[in-house]
């Protein structure tokens, strides 16, 4: 590394700490999203386990708008269990976005390490 210029090492410190910071960065937007999804997707469940405690002959109603429609059970059912595999795939993919990302991230600290703790001490 010795005979790498100045300016040269200081590209590369600012390329790592840029790397660092944009894996941070885009790793809590990826976390906020994360509980976001999982908060509807819980929601949903509560919604599908009270649908199923109910009688058959009940009338269920979908908001659609400002209004409200009367909707048979089963499109009901179907529907809600859509969304919830759709918000769990979501949450499959958006987990797996944050490991990659704290990775990249934790890499990018390792690497920042590496170069200070090789540095030669400058007095």
């Amino acid at each position: 590394m010795a005979s790498l210029s100045d300016d040269t090492l200081r590209k590369i410190l600012i390329q790592i700490q840029q790397t660092a910071v944009q894996s941070q960065r885009a790793l809590n937007v990826s976390l906020q999203q994360t509980s976001v999804k999982d908060r509807e997707r819980r929601i949903l469940q509560l919604t599908i386990d009270e649908i199923g405690q109910m009688k058959g002959d009940v009338n269920l109603y979908k908001g659609v708008g400002k209004m409200f429609m009367n909707v048979p059970r089963s499109t009901m059912e179907a529907e809600l269990k859509a969304q919830e595999k759709e918000l769990s795939d979501d949450l499959t993919s958006l987990n797996k976005k944050s490991k990659y990302l704290e990775k990249q991230f934790n890499d990018a600290q390792s690497q920042l390490r590496d170069i200070f703790h090789h540095a030669p001490n400058q007095q």
